[in-house]
């Protein structure tokens, strides 16, 4: 209001005032402005009433001056602090009680409202939640007093609404505000005053502005609930009404009409809006309806009326609108329910007289779309939906009649059979008895297993909440009983015992048939924890379904079509799949047991619908390995269930009712079932197709024929093959793989039954007609597809109708020699291959010529592969080839007119490129060309290829044909295309491309059938090429006019991009075909005349210089021809023969541009393609110029070819395949060029270090279907043992097992050295090995990894040492004199070094090898070593296997004299101290008396009889002692099978061990045998001395329990307490210290005099006397204490942590506990224990009792009198600050991971838990209004500690650490005092490591401002004090508290 108006105000109604009487008012307001900030509210009234009373001021005059002292204050104070705040609390306190005061009317009130209220509102708003609730009391209390709701519903409430408006972009029409605010009486009873109150459109408005929207909605609540309360205290009585006419009551009805249009349109709106209208109008609004469920209104003269039902039905539909949207919309749906069903429920709804009868009313419980928001909403994905879900099933399910909730007294059913399975594993008796302890009310029997229909839902709350809150051992205590419970009380439920009333629909969801299980088991198998997915998984699949009726009914098909495939998908479940090759696990084998039993209760329609779907399945989802095996799995076995129709699994009248009724349902919901389940079937098939196609991105064959294997048997079970388009039948049999199908093929048998009708009864009646019928299908095929209506009257086509074609032509091709067994089948055929091929040139339609060229090609391509499977069907073949042979000439008249485009002058001048292609860059199959062009080039290109085919395909199979005709055309093609002229246009560049597209076919068709004839029509061409050529060799013309033609067409430049690459890729198919020439000749026996050749050496380089040139930027398709070409072009460089005249070789410089261009090619290609890399090696170390030596090394520098290797192994080392490859060429290489090994040492030694038995499952099927790679690998160098390497190839174990079979094979080859014939190689093979073990010996013994000693088992270096040492045993058969000397000196190194025994067992092979190959160094240098008492056990327990089996494995007299020299010193260690040794030494020594001394006893006649009964005597020890024979026995099968000559070979290294071992193919040593043997023995000991420990420690305990026994505890008396020592009882020094010890120290520092003895004895008699009297006294103190301790024993032995066990013992003597139990007392000893305990231990009385020994001791307690308690959580746990705790107590604490054991739990009294307000296990909750935090988080300036440790780390220790830390608390001292004043804060904590920061706790937010302007300050955080809540509270969701006082809710 503007000072104007309160100016006129003043004038007209107040009396002039004296200038005294303003100057006692101005000190008045002074005086109460200095008051505001002092007083409390609560004290205004009193105040002002005095102030009123004393100065004689009226409260209207004090009113309007407080009001314009209250604007200036709200003006000068914008920025408001806390003592701010309350000063205006204080003043509109004031103002409220000076209005009630007054009596003044409407413009007081308005006056106040918005001179005031709106004002300080405004200021507020959410800083202080507290303060507006005070002034929203304040204001209502005025409001309420002085009955002004009509002013209220005129002024503010339109207000409000308008800005609520605002937020919700309503402001466009502002007139709506005024509307509101002239239609009330109030407002048209103004008149004058209120133009004088500026009350108007122009003034109102702009001054008042709006709320924020969370303000208005907060006010609008507030004001409607008091509005309600006023009515309930004023009643609607004539005193409640003004003199305008209105009441709170008719105001409360029209702010309620306001609110609830107002909340629904925000409830369709934003978040924002959303959330305030569920936390602030929905409470208020229903909280109305509850008391007055209708009521009427008048607005604008019109009576309206407001419906409870009406707004409920509103709100519903709402939010059914939510739900469809995203989750934070559901979120705030489920919201609104909540808030619904605290309000109302279906026993409290009033009646009203004034409501219509016929008004239903409405229920949201009735709604099934609600139930179902709730199945969904509890398998959300989102833990906030689910608890919310959760918390309504809760709701609705406790709103009933007398329903009482966790009712567990079972309903008697009859008696069925158990779900569960008779066995009863120790697993399940102990979840049975956690199940109890869980507090489950009814445990699982056999007999009494049925629950009611309320238990039904308990059971499942109970299962839900534990798969939701608890954890894995909850988990699986209570699901399987509680689960057999529910399924067993569904599978009995019967509907007739519980009537339902047809007006209380949602009890039919409730008490019906439960379906809900599915909700369940998708919860757990989406579970977060992985055990607990399996447990449901498991839980599920072990149900033996097949006994329980009709479980249909409980898997919906969309659960089992969803979350049970996902879990199958899920790994998790699939541990053991793929092991050695078994592609199953066990829970794919439950899931088809599972499907099988479901499908069998299907009807035949719903069967194959419920299968069709599941097999689209693989469309929809990202199935892994293991989930697409289990998918097709489960459809195998279900599609194999034998189908109902009539009879149920339990041949119930009612099942076979169902199943009728269910097929005649099928059968009359549509018009043509039989149309329908044909096209059911045709999905399902198509379906398996997918899932075929989808099992061959996993390479593995075997994995692939398992997925085509069940697809194919899903298939012949459900369908017959005649019943299927033949569209559809051909895509499902095209999807099988070739090698699966074809002759010989693991599928063959089944596909052909299949398509013969053999699989199923119905169709093998009528096997023969079946056969027949699809044959015609198939024959009439050909006029179908050559014909079609869809193509027959184009005249244009492209390459994607071409490749379509051929597609299906290639299907269709397939299943006919799929089909046919007889020629007789296929007349129809030959016919029309005749009949069509006879008139093709009088074809006047383009596309059926193409698509019957199409189908020549494909039975061309169908017969080549027939004819490389058999032999079988060669009648077949001839009869093709005959028929092929007559139309060979009318298809090359045919080819020859549509070849015509390619050198038509007219054509190839068309310069203008059409208007759609232009500003294209065209692509591979994207021609440049208009359509007809396009059209007329691949038809050429078409015919072109299928002579090319046909002609090379009839000379394969028939050598008597006549084709001269055909290769002249082909060859004079060639001719024509590199001779026909170019013309400067794309048009012409486009079809000369088209022309060397079909060149490519040419060359690849004439080339292998090269002749005789070849070379006269080669020379003819040649003649017309370059006529003066004839005497130059007979390819140079041909091969330099094609490139010179190829290479000008390139230069021009007119081809974009993409098609420049296409031609690129022609010409270099073109260029490997005319290269292969000489090859082919050679192979078909033709020759040259003498002195003749096919290439000239300036050709060849021409053609490696371009080949070289352009291997950079050579694209991916052009690789494998460019590759091979320049593989080609070093034959023929390198060959002796006469194919190049005047050859000059390949020179080093040549090589060297070569290397560089193919490692740049390699770099850029996909290494994962096995064809590239093979191709690369080939070429580039090629095996001729391989064995030249300079091209590997040349004045000390590397040649390319060792550049290159290097460059390829150090890539290698990154893909796998790469190193793979390259280790099978270069041992290949190496073994046929041993001098070249010398240069590769370090490349050697890489290969040797390289690789794991990790599996390359890609590797193999790419070599089985790629025939490129195939055919490209085997080109490579050949292995020097395939059959050896063969087993590793799909491994990375491959590389090393290859270098290992290369020096076996050089070693064989060194040992020809010496002999008469000497091999060449042999020297340096010889050389070669002995360099490369002296490298690996030297890097074992100074390699920085090779030589570790302390290194983790299984680690990198683990591995690197094994390798090292495997291949060392390889190349021991390489040592000879020369370096003998060198070899033991590494040898003994290592031996003496600490290693694992899987790493020493190699160690000791070679040694074995070498003291045998040189038996001489037994005596010079073993023998020495036994004498060597000194020697680590390891390093002598190596030499004893060594000296063992020398002794064992030698021959004659080395035999002899090795036992001679080795056995006595080994004889001394079976006395060893070390018992590994020591049993190592006896094993060994008894296999040494057992096999060689008998043999001894006939040679040795002198022996001393003594010597020979002591062995004798020992063997018989060691052959009849019982541990001996023990430890002989666990090592049956070793000792007997070790063959050092085996062991150093790589059969003995590597094979068969690939499979049943994972770690480098080392197998478990002697020593490690040994070890685990005796390890177990020790633990068996260990286990037996416990038993007998806890035995004898229960017998104590049970003595103490017999009555019988007498205690002496009474009678020893104080006898006992004296003999304790005196430090036990000493009271009289601090208990921290332990004054014993320094009292025996000074007893020690004295000494007697003779001369003083007596004197001594006298004062000693007086001590002793002093300390009776002492003990005495403390005897009594200790009695006093004792009986002042709490009767309270603390259980402590399930605890196993040291420092919990010490500080359980600190507080149970801080709280004086009678006693303290714990598992082992030894503990007290232990200095981390004594660290923390502080001696508390000497202060309490500590028992042992041992974890076995808890129930007893526990059970004796109880027998005493005391109450036994657990700390636990359980389902019955009873919160700390809850219980009242007994005098007499024993709690017991559980295992900080374990938890307490089910057998304790029994026998508790009562289980305690602590509750929890933390993030674990619950949700912090933080509602819109929070108290403010006081608490601050500073981050300063600088680094902390952590940041400083890099530069410290050299020279910090303890002292510094602290000093630094000291330090920067320091600084934060000085800097708070610095800034802060001093009482205003109060420092909590620095932060030093992490942070450099503090915390604060500041008395008022003001006090933190000078800390956000402070320099060095980078961040300040607010603590906000959240407050913690569970997830089941009513608050957690916003149920108002007022409700908890309602039974029904607790």
């Amino acid at each position: 209001m503007p000072s104007c108006g309160l100016a006129s105000f003043l004038t007209l109604y107040l009396p002039p005032m004296s200038s005294s009487e303003t100057d006692s008012m101005d000190a008045l307001l002074t005086s109460l402005s200095d008051s505001f900030g002092n007083v409390p509210p609560a004290a205004i009234p009193a105040m002002l009433d005095c102030i009123l009373a004393s100065a004689n001021v009226s409260p209207s005059i004090l009113f309007d001056s407080l009001l314009g002292d209250f604007i200036t204050f709200t003006k000068d104070n914008e920025g408001l602090g806390s003592e701010q705040c309350k000063s205006l609390v204080a003043r509109f306190c004031a103002l409220c009680h000076l209005l009630r005061k007054s009596g003044v009317g409407y413009v007081a009130l308005q006056s106040f409202i918005w001179k005031s209220f709106v004002p300080l509102v405004k200021m507020l708003q959410l800083n202080e939640r507290g303060m507006l609730n005070e002034i929203m009391d304040y204001f209502c209390e005025v409001v309420i007093e002085t009955n002004s709701w009509g002013i209220i519903e005129a002024t503010l409430a339109p207000f409000l609404l308008r800005s609520v408006g605002v937020s919700m972009d309503m402001h466009q029409n502002e007139d709506i505000f005024i509307i509101e605010v002239s239609r009330h009486p109030v407002i048209q009873g103004l008149g004058n005053q209120l133009h004088e109150l500026a009350i108007s459109r122009q003034n109102v408005l702009p001054i008042s502005g709006c709320f924020p929207l969370i303000i208005s909605c907060y006010i609008l609540s507030y004001l409607l609930d008091a509005a309600l309360q006023s009515n309930h205290a004023l009643g609607s009585t004539l005193g409640s009404f003004l003199a305008n006419g209105c009441n709170g009551d008719e105001v409360s009805q029209n702010l309620l009409l306001d609110l609830c249009d107002m909340a629904i349109r925000m409830l369709s709106h934003s978040l924002e809006h959303r959330s305030c209208a569920v936390s602030l109008l929905l409470p208020a609004i229903f909280k109305s309806f509850a008391s007055n469920n209708y009521s009427k209104v008048c607005v604008c003269g019109e009576r309206h009326g407001i419906s409870r039902n009406g707004f409920l039905r509103q709100i519903w539909k709402c939010c059914k609108t939510l739900f469809a949207l995203g989750p934070m919309e559901r979120r705030d749906a489920y919201g609104i329910i909540s808030l619904y069903l605290s309000y109302f429920s279906c026993g409290d709804l009033p009646e009203d007289a004034n409501m219509d009868d016929r008004a239903e009313e409405f229920d949201i419980r009735a709604e099934r779309e609600l139930w179902e928001e709730i199945r969904r909403g509890l398998v959300d994905k989102e833990g906030l939906v689910r608890k919310q879900a959760l918390y309504i099933l809760k709701k609705m399910l406790l709103i009933n009649e007398g329903r009482q909730p966790n009712s567990n007294v079972p309903e008697k059913k009859p008696h069925r059979k158990s779900l569960a399975p008779h066995g009863r594993a120790k697993r399940d008796l102990w979840a049975e008895k956690e199940a109890k302890s869980l507090g489950i009310g009814v445990s699982w029997t056999a007999v009494d297993s049925c629950l009611n229909k309320w238990q039904k839902w308990d059971a499942f709350l109970l299962l839900y909440e534990m798969l939701e809150e608890y954890g894995t051992h909850l988990v699986e205590a209570a699901w399987n009983h509680q689960l057999l419970l529910l399924l067993q009380s569904s599978f009995q439920n019967d509907s007739s015992m519980n009537p339902i009333a047809a007006d209380d629909a949602w009890m039919e969801i409730l008490v019906g048939s439960f379906d809900w299980l599915d909700v369940l088991w998708e919860r757990g198998l989406s579970h977060d924890n992985p055990q607990v997915r399996c447990l449901i998984m498991q839980s599920f699949l072990d149900i033996e379904w097949k006994n329980q009726g009709n479980c249909a009914k409980f898997f919906p098909e969309n659960f089992l079509l969803g979350p049970f495939i996902e879990g199958l998908n899920d790994p998790v479940h699939h541990k053991e799949f793929g092991l050695k090759g078994v592609y199953c696990s066990k829970v794919i084998k439950g899931a088809r047991r599972f499907l099988h039993q479901y499908c069998s209760l299907l009807s035949r329609r719903k069967r194959i619908s419920f299968l069709c779907n599941l097999a689209s399945i693989a469309r929809q989802q990202s199935l892994g390995r293991a989930g697409l095996m289990s998918l097709v799995e489960c459809i195998s076995s279900a599609s194999v269930s034998p189908p109902i129709c009539t009879v149920g699994i339990d041949n119930s009248h009612d099942s076979q009712t169902k199943c009728c009724r269910d097929d005649l349902t099928d059968v009359l919901a549509t018009r043509s079932p039989e149309t329908c389940l044909c096209n059911e079937k045709t999905d399902f098939i198509d379906g398996l197709r997918f899932l075929v196609q989808s099992g061959k991105q996993h390479f593995n064959p075997n994995y692939r024929l398992r997925v085509c294997e069940k697809a194919l048997e899903a298939a012949a079970s459900v369908v017959c093959a005649r019943e299927l388009p033949l569209a559809i039948l051909m895509h499902f049999v095209s999807a099988l793989p070739h090698e699966f199908t074809d002759v010989g093929g693991p599928l063959r048998i089944e596909i052909e039954e299949w398509l013969v009708g053999l699989c199923k009864k119905e169709c093998a009646v009528n096997c023969c007609n079946n056969t027949m019928q699809l044959l015609r299908s198939l024959c009439d095929f050909c006029n179908k597809f050559t014909y079609s209506n869809s193509f027959v009257n184009s005249l244009d086509y492209d390459d994607e109708d071409l490749v379509s074609w051929r597609s299906e032509s290639e299907r269709w091709a397939r299943l006919l020699f799929l089909l046919t067994k007889e020629e007789q089948h296929l007349e129809p055929v030959f016919m029309f291959i005749i009949s069509e091929g006879a008139n093709i040139c009088q074809q006047n339609k383009q596309v059926v010529s193409a698509k019957f060229l199409m189908l020549a090609l494909s039975l061309v391509h169908e017969l080549q592969i027939l004819q490389r499977k058999t032999d079988a069907q060669a009648s077949l073949v001839e009869m093709f080839s005959d028929a092929f042979h007559v139309i060979l000439e009318e298809l090359i008249s045919f080819t020859a007119l549509s070849c015509s485009i390619f050198w038509s002058s007219k054509v190839l001048g068309e310069t203008r490129l059409p208007g759609f292609l232009t500003g294209k860059l065209g692509g591979p199959s994207q021609r440049r060309l208009s359509s007809p062009m396009v059209t007329a080039v691949l038809q050429a290109i078409t015919s072109i290829k299928t002579v090319s085919s046909i002609s090379y395909w009839c000379s394969l199979s028939r050598k008597d044909y006549d084709l001269n005709s055909a290769y002249t055309f082909l060859w004079e093609f060639f001719h024509k295309v590199v001779s026909n002229p170019m013309c400067d246009s794309e048009t012409s560049s486009e079809i000369h491309l088209g022309a060397y597209e079909a060149l490519s076919s040419v060359l690849k068709a004439s080339v292998p059938v090269f002749s005789v004839e070849t070379i006269i029509l080669i020379r003819q061409i040649n003649s017309s090429l370059l006529p003066i050529a004839e005497d130059k060799p007979l390819l140079d013309s041909l091969v330099l006019t094609f490139l010179k033609h190829i290479n000008n067409l390139l230069a021009i430049g007119l081809l974009t991009r993409t098609r420049a690459a296409m031609l690129l890729n022609w010409k270099w198919l073109c260029l490997e075909s005319l290269l292969s020439i000489p090859h082919h000749a050679l192979e078909n026996g033709v020759h040259l005349e003498c002195n003749n050749s096919f290439f000239s050496d300036d050709a060849i380089r021409c053609i490696y210089d371009d080949l070289v040139e352009s291997l950079e930027n050579a694209g991916e398709d052009s690789i494998l021809p460019m590759l091979r070409s320049v593989r080609t072009v070093l034959d023929l460089l390198t060959s002796d023969s006469s194919f190049i005249f005047s050859c000059r070789g390949v020179d080093v410089q040549m090589m060297w541009r070569l290397v560089r261009s193919s490692w740049v090619l390699h770099i850029s290609c996909d290494k994962r393609r096995v064809a590239p890399i093979a191709v690369l090696l080939s070429s580039v170390l090629h095996a001729s110029v391989f064995r030249d030596e300079g091209m590997h090394m040349a004045d000390n520098a590397p040649g390319p070819l060792k550049w290159f290797t290097e460059k390829v192994l150090e890539e290698g080392t990154k893909s796998p395949r790469t190193i793979r490859l390259a280790a099978l060429h270069l041992t290949g290489l190496w073994l046929l060029n041993p001098r070249t090994i010398k240069y590769y040492i370090k490349e050697l030694k890489l290969l040797t270090l390289y690789g794991s038995v990790a599996f390359d499952e890609d590797f193999e099927a790419e070599l089985t279907e790629n025939d490129d790679a195939r055919a490209e690998v085997s080109l490579l160098a050949k292995s020097p043992d395939p059959e050896m390497t063969e087993a590793f190839v799909n491994t990375e174990l491959y590389a090393r097992v290859s270098v290992a079979v290369l020096f076996y094979k050089l070693g064989e080859l060194a040992k020809m050295v010496g002999l008469k014939n000497e091999f060449d190689a042999s020297s340096p093979a010889d050389e070669s090995g002995k360099l490369f073990l002296l490298e690996l010996l030297d890097s074992v013994v100074t390699d920085k990894d090779l030589s570790k000693e302390l290194y983790k088992k299984y680690s990198a270096v683990h591995r690197r040492k094994i390798r090292a040492w495997q291949m060392i045993c390889v190349l021991s058969r390489f040592v000879d004199q020369d370096v003998i000397q060198q070899v033991t000196r590494s040898l003994h190194i290592s031996l003496y070094r600490n290693n694992f025994p899987g790493v020493r067992q190699y160690l000791e092979t070679f040694s074995i090898h070498l003291f045998l190959k040189f038996p001489s160094l037994v005596g010079e240098q073993l023998v020495p070593i036994f004498h060597d008492y000194d020697m680590r056990t390891q390093a002598l327990s190596s030499y004893v296997f060594v000296a063992a089996n020398l002794i064992l494995h030698s021959n004659g007299a080395t035999q002899s004299q090795h036992l001679y020299e080795l056995l006595p010193p080994i004889i001394p260690l079976l006395t060893s101290h070390h018992h590994t040794l020591r049993g190592f030494t006896q094993l060994l020594v008894y296999q040494v008396l057992s096999n060689v001394l008998p043999a001894l006893d006939s040679s040795c006649s002198k022996a001393i009889p003594i010597e020979k009964k002591c062995f004798n005597e020992l063997k018989s020890y060691l052959a009849l002692n019982t541990d001996c024979m023990r430890l002989r026995a666990s090592m049956e099968g070793i000792l007997n099978t070790f063959n050092p000559h085996k062991s150093v070979s790589p059969a003995g290294i590597f094979s068969n061990r690939i499979d049943d071992l994972e770690f480098e193919c080392v197998p478990m040593s002697l020593m490690e045998q040994v070890i685990n043997f005796l390890n177990n023995a020790r633990e068996d000991l260990r286990c037996s001395m416990a038993k007998d420990e806890i035995t004898v420690k229960n017998e104590s305990l049970m003595i103490e329990l017999d009555p019988k026994r007498v205690d002496l505890s009474e009678i020893s008396g104080k006898e006992e307490l004296l003999a304790f020592p005196s430090s036990s009882i000493s009271m009289d020094f601090q208990r921290k210290f332990t004054s014993f010890k320094h009292e025996m120290q000074d007893f020690r520092s004295g000494s007697f005099k003779h001369e003083n003895m007596q004197q001594s004895l006298l004062e000693m008699e007086r001590e002793d006397q002093l300390c009776i009297q002492s003990l005495h006294s403390r005897v009594v103190s200790l009695e006093n204490l004792k009986a002042n301790r709490q009767q309270f024993i603390l259980v402590a032995s399930l605890i196993d942590r040291l420092p919990n066990l010490a500080g359980l013992t600190r507080t149970c003597e801080v709280f004086k506990a009678t006693g303290l139990a714990i598992a082992d007392v030894n503990v007290l000893h232990d200095k981390q224990f004594q660290l923390i305990s502080v001696t508390a231990e000497k202060w309490i009385p500590i028992t042992e009792v041992p974890v076995n020994s808890v129930k007893t001791f526990l059970e004796k307690k109880k027998q005493e009198g005391f109450s036994v308690l657990g700390l636990e959580q359980t389902a019955n746990s009873i919160p700390l600050d809850k219980y009242k705790f007994p005098k007499r107590t024993v709690l017991v604490l559980g295992h900080e991971k374990k938890g307490i054991p089910v057998d304790i739990i029994h026998i508790l009294d009562a289980c305690i838990e602590i509750p929890q307000l933390g993030v674990v296990s619950c949700i912090s909750f933080w509602y819109p209004f929070t108290v403010t935090a006081k608490v601050f988080l500073v981050i300063m300036e600088g680094d902390p500690f952590v940041c400083k440790k890099t530069s410290l780390s050299h020279s910090r220790n303890d002292e510094d650490i602290r000093v630094y830390k000291e330090r920067m608390g320091n600084e934060h001292d000085i800097f708070l005092e610095s800034v802060l004043a001093l009482g205003s804060y109060r420092k909590l904590y620095s932060y030093t490591h992490l942070l450099n920061g503090f915390a604060i706790h500041v008395k008022s937010e003001e006090a933190i401002i000078p800390l956000r302007n402070a320099t060095n300050v980078r961040s300040i955080h607010e603590d906000i004090k959240m407050e913690k809540l569970t997830t089941h509270t009513p608050d957690y969701l916003g149920i108002p508290k007022r409700c908890l006082a309602d039974p029904r809710w607790c």
